[in-house]
């Protein structure tokens, strides 16, 4: 593939991820919102932190690693057999496990008290079958991110949320009595859809006109199952070498991703009800990560890891290759950017208001609002982060990688140590602050690699963490105007104050936007013509 069709490949692919992320957490948030009419906070916390980091831990230990290599490995000499073959791995690892948390989940954990939170031993089960399901759809993922098939992921993936809203909707409301067995029925047919779908797609794909044009590597569904062809070994060992890496890269970078569910999991240093209350507002706090950082992260990985040859500086890769992976990450940087500290700016004076709108007294009182607006905060570094990282790990040579897994542990064994010291001392706050010191070392980490690989050449694409200073005083007046709002009309008012304080925020970010779009004439450009569906169509 050309650069620029990799660039509008991955673009596409970003808004689409976008688009659907959107959907996943406008979904979850009015899921969130009703469930917390029907069920206690204690079933929250145990579903949505205990056995979602069972789910979670088991599916990004057994795939992120195979995701990785496979998406990178045109300079290994690609050999789609060889690749399918690596892939197949990734289940018998997951059950693998599957096995191994179970039993920790079900023996080493302190069980909730059955007469409250009842079924929780099944649950465990459910919710590792469901990850072992999806599992099995791996190889088709990888074929289909490979090759762009961006509408693919976001039908599957949409279906299969919308199925498991349902359930759990229809379930909450007919038989609240079921606990853990609501939520891990819906894991199970979220696992369940997301594989049918991406099985009947390739079944009718496979074979056609369509795929004989694209000279897709395989006619059959039964071609992606794994087998040996002659005189060829079963897998790439560059590759699989390389997965070896990003494996133990993993393990430490799940600890970092998922550590304060770990602490609270493991040496319970919040109660059930306390964990229920602190991963609604994480979720809330983090949604514009997940919906728009994320995928964006996911997406231009994709594009830099086919553009550069990975572990060679931008001396010896090709000029014109170099040169759009430095703008598209300036740019990248200066979006991300942009957003953290809008967030960061008017999270501050409406957390509040946020808290009592969604969830009541029960989120608003206490230190639910202190919770938001530090994340909105932390927001600001996870946006960063995602692209920075998401560069490093593209050029970085298999060697890098595995001096990173060093700096990975080191950045592990510390947030562990420093999340359960200031969460004693803090609450629910100390997880966060412990997470923005490790996210800001990993940043220090990603952008001194990255000022490295771009010193010998003339571009310096680091520039985009440079805000305009009319932007940050314009930023700057607006954190003023809206905490003085805040403390003037919000929130024991009535709903007129309320509604005041909205238009000041309101107000206040019209102007920041335009402020941005006068100032930031290039970077505004480049999300129009690649981040937006319907200018990437138009530019075609």
């Amino acid at each position: 593939m050309a650069s620029e069709d990799v660039l509008k490949g991955a673009s596409t692919l970003a808004s689409y991820n976008v688009l659907l992320q959107v959907m996943f957490r406008v979904l979850t948030f009015v899921l969130n919102a009703f469930t917390l009419r029907y069920v206690s906070k204690e079933l929250i916390g145990v579903v949505n932190v205990r056995l979602m980091l069972l789910y979670s831990t088991l599916v990004f230990l057994s795939r992120e690693a195979f995701r990785r290599a496979c998406l990178s490995c045109e300079g290994a000499g690609r050999n789609w057999r060889q690749v399918i073959n690596l892939l197949w791995l990734a289940f018998p690892l997951g059950c693998l496990w599957g096995v191994l948390l179970v039993c920790v989940w079900w023996w080493m954990l302190q069980a909730p008290d059955p007469d409250t939170i009842p079924y929780y031993f099944p649950a465990v089960g459910l919710f590792c079958l469901a990850a072992l399901t999806e599992l099995l759809a791996e190889p088709l993922w990888v074929l289909a991110h490979v090759h762009m098939f961006v509408r693919l992921k976001v039908i599957a993936e949409s279906l299969a949320m919308i199925a498991k809203c349902l359930i759990t909707v229809v379930m909450v409301v007919s038989a609240p009595q079921w606990g853990l067995y609501i939520f891990s029925a819906a894991q199970c047919v979220y696992a369940g859809f997301l594989l049918l779908c991406y099985v009947l797609y390739f079944v009718h794909f496979l074979g056609s006109e369509e795929a004989e044009s694209k000279l897709f590597p395989f006619r059959h569904i039964k071609d992606m199952l794994p087998s040996r062809v002659d005189h060829e070994p079963l897998l790439n060992w560059k590759l699989t070498t390389l997965t070896w890496s990003f494996f133990k890269q993993s393990f430490l970078k799940q600890i970092l991703t998922e550590g304060e569910r770990y602490v609270m999991t493991f040496l319970n240093v919040l109660n059930f009800g306390d964990q229920g209350v602190y991963d609604i507002i994480n979720n809330l706090g983090s949604m514009v990560a997940r919906f728009l950082f994320l995928p964006i992260e996911e997406s231009f990985y994709v594009f830099f890891a086919k553009v550069l040859e990975r572990g060679r500086s931008a001396r010896y890769q090709k000029q014109e290759d170099v040169s759009m992976a430095a703008e598209v990450l300036e740019c990248l940087l200066k979006l991300v950017l942009l957003i953290g500290l809008i967030i960061a700016v008017f999270g501050y004076a409406y957390s509040h208001l946020a808290l009592d709108i969604y969830g009541g007294e029960l989120l608003s009182s206490g230190s639910g609002p202190t919770l938001l607006q530090f994340y909105s905060c932390y927001v600001l570094l996870l946006a960063i982060n995602g692209v920075t990282e998401c560069f490093a790990f593209a050029a970085m040579s298999k060697e890098e990688v595995d001096r990173y897994n060093l700096v990975m542990l080191g950045l592990s064994a510390s947030f562990l140590l420093l999340s359960y010291w200031l969460t004693w001392m803090l609450g629910g706050v100390g997880f966060i602050l412990a997470n923005c010191c490790n996210m800001a070392l990993r940043i220090t980490h990603s952008v001194m690699y990255i000022h490295r690989y771009f010193l010998q050449s003339e571009y310096r694409p680091l520039r985009g963490l440079r805000p305009h200073s009319a932007v940050i005083v314009v930023l700057g007046m607006s954190y003023a105007l809206t905490a003085f709002s805040e403390r003037m009309f919000c929130c024991d008012s009535g709903w007129l104050p309320r509604l005041v304080h909205v238009a000041v925020g309101a107000v206040c970010l019209l102007g920041v936007v335009i402020t941005v779009f006068l100032t930031e004439t290039k970077h505004v450009q480049f999300i129009r013509t690649q981040l937006l569906p319907r200018y990437s169509k138009k530019r075609t």
